[in-house]
């Protein structure tokens, strides 16, 4: 009987073909839900989905409504201890991968920076 030998990937993501890394800070891996909304043709467009990891300058969302690169999101984000979703209203699609993408945050207060540190 032969045996196979599986050698981990050690590549970063930066050193794959036609990728680059260019997060400014380290992701935590997370599972949450959320909205988010945007602005297509003129009409207001809400998907749904999970936040699947977080920074403190971005987000990385799996959801069902196709996005671009560029596009204003508004999120809202069901974390644990709050009654009402935590609201992002200035975002920034950065990518798109299928049906995930990232999320850059533009402003947030420091209330709201301080809450989401708590999850980092």
């Amino acid at each position: 009987m032969d045996t196979h030998t599986i050698s981990p990937i050690t590549a970063a993501v930066s050193e794959l073909p036609g990728h680059s890394d260019r997060r400014h800070d380290s992701r935590t891996p997370i599972l949450f839900s959320l909205f988010y909304s945007y602005m297509d043709s003129g009409q207001t467009l809400i998907g749904d989905g999970i936040v699947t990891d977080l920074s403190s300058s971005g987000i990385g969302i799996r959801g069902n409504r196709s996005v671009a690169p560029g596009m204003d999101v508004t999120l809202s984000i069901d974390l644990p201890g709050m009654e009402k979703p935590f609201s992002i209203t200035q975002s920034r699609v950065s990518w798109v991968e299928g049906c995930r993408f990232g999320v850059e945050i533009k402003t947030l207060t420091l209330e709201e920076k301080n809450y989401l540190r708590f999850f980092l």
